[in-house]
């Protein structure tokens, strides 16, 4: 997974994985979803996005399995 912010067109593109791209989906006026093959989404554009995220706190965290 890679997450590229683009501060110049406040742009946030999300990539979940390298597979083809065969259909793409505006799921409305600034949002982007490519899926591949399979239906299983390939990245996601989202425009604007200050607005729609909180782009300015993101971070991420791995949770191990537990063992019980």
């Amino acid at each position: 997974m890679k997450v590229t912010y683009f501060d110049d067109t406040d742009t946030l593109l999300v990539y979940f994985n390298d597979n083809q791209i065969v259909e793409t989906k505006d799921l409305n006026a600034n949002t982007i979803v490519e899926f591949d093959q399979n239906g299983n989404i390939v990245s996601m554009t989202i425009e604007h996005a200050k607005g729609q995220t909180e782009i300015s706190s993101f971070s991420f965290n791995k949770v191990e399995k537990l063992a019980i």
